[in-house]
Formats: structure tokens, C-alpha cells, sequence
């Protein structure tokens, strides 16, 4: 799925509770990381999570499902993007656009990931 298809099947959800479950079950898409892509572990969230790049590939993973699913969003917005062409990108107020309710802990580990991608 596309970002542009998540995003747009976000804006017609209207009830909270069925946006986290969608983004929950977007995390399920996450594709396998490969052998020999580079793994970093993301400081600063609640959850243990990963994303790895192979070129301009990206993988994720997390121990949390709605984790998994805020991963898979921030993977569908710069993947196959150059570091440059990500650092352009205004992560963060694209996926407040996502008008997705999550806690403070949730988005303080959004902030490091937004982090991860803009020091590429």
C-alpha cells in the first residue's frame, strides 16, 4: 500500500478507535527484513524498535502492533527515497495530517524516528 493510499483511507475513518486499528493492521504489511540490510535501534521509544535500509529499501520492526503500524506509515512516506529527498520531507506535520490519536510516549518515539530518517 501506498503512503498516498494510507493516507487517503485515514482521512475517510472518522471514529479513533478504527484508525488505531487500521494503523495496527498496517503493520502486518511490513515486508521481512533482508540479511544484509543495516539495523539501527531506535532511542527513545517506549518499544523496542528497528528500522533497517538496504540502499533506498527501508524495514521495520517493533514489539508493539500499533508500533508496528506507525513504522509502516513512516516506511510507505520515504521508502526508496534518497537521504536527501527524505530530509525534505516534513515528516512530522504529514503524519499529524494522519490525525491518528496517539499517547505521548507514542509520540516521542515518533519524534526519534522522524530523527533516524533526517540524519540518514
Amino acid at each position: 500500500m501506498t503512503y498516498a493510499d494510507i493516507k487517503k483511507f485515514l482521512q475517510s475513518i472518522s471514529d479513533p478507535v478504527q484508525k488505531l486499528e487500521f494503523v495496527m493492521d498496517l503493520g502486518h504489511s511490513l515486508a521481512a527484513v533482508p540479511s544484509n540490510a543495516l539495523c539501527a535501534e531506535i532511542v527513545g521509544c517506549t518499544s523496542h524498535v528497528e528500522i533497517c535500509r538496504d540502499g533506498n529499501r527501508f524495514y521495520g520492526r517493533a514489539d508493539s502492533a500499533l508500533v508496528r503500524g506507525i513504522v509502516a506509515i513512516l516506511i510507505a512516506m520515504v521508502d526508496e527515497k534518497t537521504p536527501q529527498e527524505i530530509k525534505e520531507i516534513d515528516i512530522l506535520s504529514e503524519f499529524s495530517s494522519l490525525d491518528i490519536n496517539l499517547g505521548a510516549g507514542r509520540l516521542n518515539g515518533l519524534e526519534s524516528m522522524v530523527r533516524f530518517f533526517h540524519n540518514l
